[in-house]
């Protein structure tokens, strides 16, 4: 395998400007819409009937961490992303953070719904380090994590 890094992660919401400006707030950057129109090729590389779509790729500065924000608008599924973590697929998105406790403040300050308070994880071979998972507007769990040095 040549595999040498991960390009992006997809999350689908429900109104793009809002989670745009969410995922603003988090500190990432509009870097590119995407075509509102898939074309018959686009379309059956991921799968799917030709479909109509409003979303961007959103990178962190001065990173190479990227998200392609969509909302999909024919075809359209309002469905909540899932109740629980523990279903098969992708759970969360974990963010790295330099200063935890004041990035929870803001987003507390912001109304922005946690799962539990900040807690730290201690596993064999690696530096004790803090996490603590959140909500974005469409209830996709984020997480931020603070490295211990």
């Amino acid at each position: 395998m040549s595999i040498s890094g991960m390009v992006h992660v997809n999350i689908n919401c429900s109104d793009f400007e809002q989670s745009r400006e969410f995922y603003e707030s988090l500190g990432f950057e509009l870097l590119v819409m995407v075509p509102e129109r898939s074309t018959p090729d686009v379309a059956a590389a991921v799968g799917m009937p030709p479909y109509q779509m409003k979303g961007g790729l959103m990178r962190l500065p001065d990173s190479q961490t990227m998200i392609d924000l969509l909302e999909w608008k024919e075809p359209s599924d309002d469905t909540p992303p899932y109740s629980h973590l523990y279903h098969l697929g992708l759970g969360r998105i974990a963010l790295s953070t330099t200063d935890l406790d004041a990035d929870v403040a803001t987003l507390k300050d912001r109304g922005v719904e946690f799962l539990s308070e900040p807690v730290t994880v201690e596993m064999e071979n690696m530096p004790p380090s803090r996490f603590v998972c959140f909500k974005d507007p469409d209830g996709t769990t984020l997480e931020l994590v603070e490295m211990s040095a």
